[in-house]
């Protein structure tokens, strides 16, 4: 099996141990972010959405058009755009980037982001929506004709795309979640599933029931795990570097008035406090400080050591089946580029061994 990296860029300078610098929408850092993704060798990038951020599809409209190669993974939360126009804007999209484009669909973790934009659904209504408004999607990407729907969310007659997406059937569908109704969502329509970095155990477990509903609907399903990997000449550097994260975090929480993060209310974050409750350093390289210090909040958890070090640490999870891994650094822009110089093209060579060694024993 091949490997795939993802990255992330923001349309601004900013991380748990930078504030926020410059104007919120700055093109010539978007232009830089992407371009030194795609010369890293990452193979796609992440644009996140926030219910008080710039569009995510309008930023990767523009990191498109700026770079050639890379692909891209819209952050996408159902429910606050009709899903027949949400499929002809992706469509569309997908077509203006000659196919480079993936969709992560987020049904949303916390009710006080959500009602910033209008949604007063609770949790296991979300993901109720979220199923109806994937499948709404992936009819009106493949249906010929038009066709009438009228379920619990939405209801449309003679629903229908002109454009359809460059890629067939579909754009590729990502989609996170860890609680019981998302992995059934998950098992129907999940092209990949992603989850924060757990432990091995953990991921071992949440893959194994993921694979499970996907069987129901005769289905298989790709893995994407998400790391802060945090990489040194020496361990000892990379730790150090890692207590150094930790103490500018702790620094600018205090200084923006944050007190110590207490527990988002989704079951991904619970997940990584979990696996915080373990200690700060889980199967030698999980660096758990981070999530902890900050409720669990999005993919916080590190992989700490030489970039040889941290590329075993991804072999192990690639050994459980996890083909993707989302990666950033802490240092936004600078850590993109570190990892394209070492860590991404060891990891290749290790799976390409590892995938050649498996062949010869099955000859």
């Amino acid at each position: 099996m091949s490997v795939d990296f993802i990255g992330m860029i923001q349309s601004q300078k900013q991380s748990e141990i930078h504030a926020p610098a410059g104007p919120v929408v700055d093109r010539d850092y978007v232009r830089a972010f992407a371009q030194a993704h795609e010369t890293a060798g990452f193979d796609r990038i992440l644009v996140p959405h926030h219910s008080t951020g710039p569009s995510a599809t309008l930023t990767i409209a523009y990191a498109a058009a700026v770079t050639e190669r890379i692909h891209f993974m819209l952050a996408h939360r159902p429910g606050f755009t009709s899903p027949t126009l949400a499929a002809r804007q992706i469509a569309t999209l997908d077509q203006f980037s000659g196919g480079r484009l993936g969709v992560h669909f987020i049904s949303g973790g916390s009710d006080d982001e959500q009602k910033r934009d209008g949604d007063y659904l609770d949790h296991d209504q979300r993901y109720a929506r979220t199923d109806e408004y994937l499948g709404i999607l992936r009819r009106i990407w493949t249906e010929p004709q038009p066709f009438d729907h009228a379920g619990q969310f939405y209801r449309f007659e003679r629903g229908f795309s002109e454009v359809k997406p460059a890629q067939q059937p579909h754009v590729p569908i990502y989609f996170g979640g860890a609680s019981a109704a998302a992995l059934e969502v998950a098992g129907k329509h999940a092209d990949v599933y992603a989850l924060w970095g757990e432990s091995l155990d953990q991921v071992r477990d949440l893959t194994t029931r993921v694979r499970a509903e996907a069987a129901k609907h005769g289905r298989e399903v790709r893995f994407s795990v998400s790391f802060r990997p945090v990489l040194a000449e020496t361990e000892d550097k990379a730790w150090q570097r890692a207590d150094n994260i930790l103490q500018r975090t702790r620094a600018l929480r205090v200084q923006a008035g944050y007190s110590r993060g207490g527990p988002q209310q989704s079951e991904g974050a619970r997940r990584l406090l979990a696996a915080a409750d373990q200690g700060d350093r889980v199967d030698q390289r999980l660096w758990t400080a981070i999530a902890r210090e900050t409720g669990g909040r999005s993919n916080s958890t590190g992989l700490v050591g030489t970039p040889e070090q941290v590329a075993d640490a991804l072999l192990a999870y690639y050994d459980l089946g996890v083909t993707t891994f989302l990666i950033r650094g802490f240092d936004p822009l600078e850590d993109a580029i570190d990892y394209g110089r070492e860590l991404i093209p060891r990891v290749r060579e290790l799976v390409a061994q590892r995938d050649a060694a498996l062949s010869q024993r099955a000859a």
